[in-house]
């Protein structure tokens, strides 16, 4: 099974999740159907700089790492319909060869949420749905990626940029980050980012959070679970490419389908939760590269993956 297949069937684990009757009819071959008949496609955005302006965003890729950067510190990196357009097209482009991202932002703000400007009644109910489903579509894409997204926060994630940090599957931060949802306070209550903030922290600190706004420092979102870790500033560039260069040395379908198999999985009531965790479980082991870890840790030497070949 390629690594581009393993995506395919991610959809059908999240039809699992909705209907958890289908786990129970799971076929042994499994992985085999469902990478025959899965062949769906997501609509690609492309990042273009406006009116001869910086970037949006900015990417650099090395051995496998990709690292997008916001790139508007003017607007505090503000998640505008260009922005979240430009993030969506970074994320997607380009995924053969790619095994992690890194999502960081310059200036001293990771991100301050959407652009409230172009929330007016002047641009119209259609322009903020618009937004709205962009910025669905990008937190959905991070969660559907093959690959790792790892957020390395250095500053303020508010609303929206509260809620991309908790989309993000790992996010290391420093002591001085902050992270926070106060839409209510200006009329306009953070429901969306409500939904991936609601899923990474217990409830009422959730609710703390969004009917208050006030901010919650470093330590509290890794107390909450927000986060993963809090690294100082010297040291969080290499903390973060320490785990980044972790993921590399893995098994890049075995990671793939491992991602996708936890957040199916996280939705289900959990005798089905372990129901298709056994079945993936017991296709990963005829997978080339699940044959290729057992053997070589009983061999006692170092594996050899399917894509390093």
């Amino acid at each position: 099974m390629s690594a581009r297949s393993v995506s395919r069937y991610a959809r059908f684990l999240k039809a699992c999740a909705k209907k958890p009757e289908r786990v129970k009819i799971v076929p042994n071959n499994f992985v085999g159907i469902v990478n025959h008949h899965l062949f769906g496609t997501s609509s690609v955005f492309s990042s273009q700089a406006q009116g001869g302006q910086e970037p949006l965003t900015l990417t650099t890729e090395q051995n496998g790492i990709r690292t997008i950067y916001l790139n508007d510190p003017k607007k505090r990196n503000a998640l505008s319909l260009a922005m979240l357009e430009s993030l969506h097209h970074d994320l997607k482009r380009d995924q053969e060869d790619l095994r992690v991202i890194i999502l960081k932002a310059k200036g001293h703000v990771f991100s301050a949420g959407h652009d409230l400007k172009e929330l007016t009644p002047e641009t119209g109910e259609d322009f903020h749905e618009k937004v709205f489903k962009t910025c669905t579509s990008v937190m959905n894409l991070i969660q559907d990626l093959d690959v790792p997204v790892i957020a390395q926060v250095n500053g303020l994630a508010t609303a929206a940029g509260c809620q991309l940090v908790a989309t993000c599957d790992i996010a290391l931060v420093t002591p001085k980050s902050q992270f926070a949802t106060p839409g209510v306070n200006v009329g306009l209550f953070c429901s969306t980012p409500g939904v991936a903030v609601g899923r990474a922290v217990p409830r009422k600190v959730a609710l703390e959070m969004l009917f208050t706004g006030h901010p919650i420092s470093a330590q509290d979102a890794l107390l909450h679970g927000l986060v993963s870790k809090v690294v100082s500033e010297e040291e969080i560039e290499r903390e973060t490419m320490k785990i980044a260069e972790k993921i590399c040395e893995t098994s890049r379908r075995v990671t793939a389908l491992g991602k996708a198999t936890f957040y199916a999985q996280m939705s289900l009531e959990k005798r089905n939760a372990y129901r298709l965790a056994e079945r993936i479980m017991v296709e990963n082991l005829t997978l080339e590269d699940g044959v290729e870890g057992i053997s070589a840790f009983i061999e006692k030497r170092k594996p050899v993956w399917s894509e390093e070949d």
